[in-house]
């Protein structure tokens, strides 16, 4: 992956902040850049392995990590400087990312009538249609976060060109498991939805699968390469309900 602003990600302290009554945001960075996306994953896998008392859950956005603590048996006070602490133990924009990732390899179909504003997007990155889908299928993505709807993920980050702002308009309806780009992110989306983002792509995923023992399919930190495939390929995937992806273990 590539780190672009890494050099001023690395210029800007972390920074707690309180966020509510019970809450605590630890940011690494004002945007997103590799370093600050690993800093975040990885600065919450470590309080979540320290298991600290009075701490109930913890998440990650693209740069920040978030803790929802009990005030009554664990200070804001106390609780800032078990964080200090924490932060000045190692340079986590450097840290290793957590284990248990796992890569994805996901079939999709890259523009017709399936992705149909492929072009449109290649044009704003300056870039052809078919150079878009090797910088699409050649580079391995992460999941930066999971947002904005059940097991939605962000991907990132894809090479410079791919700094294209959102539409200004929305899309009226983006299909369940389509895949769209801006902001050098590609998004796998969970549900059919209103979009800004550019619809490039589709895959077969089911990304929320509120039936399963884990409804969220991806995690933030695991990693995905997509490959092309047909039309006709990825209908004969729906029935499966990871869409025809091969997962493998990272660490």
């Amino acid at each position: 992956m590539t780190g672009g602003g890494a050099d001023t990600t690395k210029q800007t302290a972390p920074r707690i902040r309180t966020a509510g009554v019970d809450g605590m945001l630890v940011s690494f960075g004002d945007s997103l850049s590799e370093p600050a996306n690993r800093a975040a994953l990885a600065f919450r896998a470590e309080i979540e392995r320290q298991g600290w008392d009075g701490v109930e859950e913890s998440t990650t956005s693209l740069v920040s990590a978030y803790l929802r603590f009990d005030p009554l048996h664990l200070g804001h006070g106390e609780l800032k400087d078990k964080l200090d602490t924490l932060l000045s133990d190692r340079d986590w924009y450097d840290a290793p990312l957590p284990s248990g990732r796992r890569l994805w390899r996901i079939p999709a179909v890259f523009g017709t009538d399936l992705g149909p504003q492929l072009e449109q997007a290649a044009e704003a990155a300056g870039v052809t249609p078919e150079q878009a889908i090797k910088d699409f299928t050649q580079t391995r993505v992460r999941v930066q976060t999971i947002g904005f709807a059940p097991g939605q993920p962000y991907l990132g980050e894809l090479p410079q060109a791919w700094d294209i702002p959102r539409q200004s308009t929305l899309t009226s309806r983006i299909p369940e498991g389509a895949l769209a780009v801006a902001i050098r992110q590609l998004v796998l989306f969970s549900v059919a939805t209103p979009t800004g983002w550019q619809h490039i792509g589709q895959t077969a995923m089911r990304l929320f699968q509120p039936e399963a023992e884990e409804p969220f399919l991806l995690r933030p930190g695991d990693e995905v390469e997509f490959t092309e495939t047909d039309a006709e390929t990825l209908s004969n995937m729906r029935d499966d309900p990871h869409g025809g992806a091969e997962r493998s273990e990272l660490s």
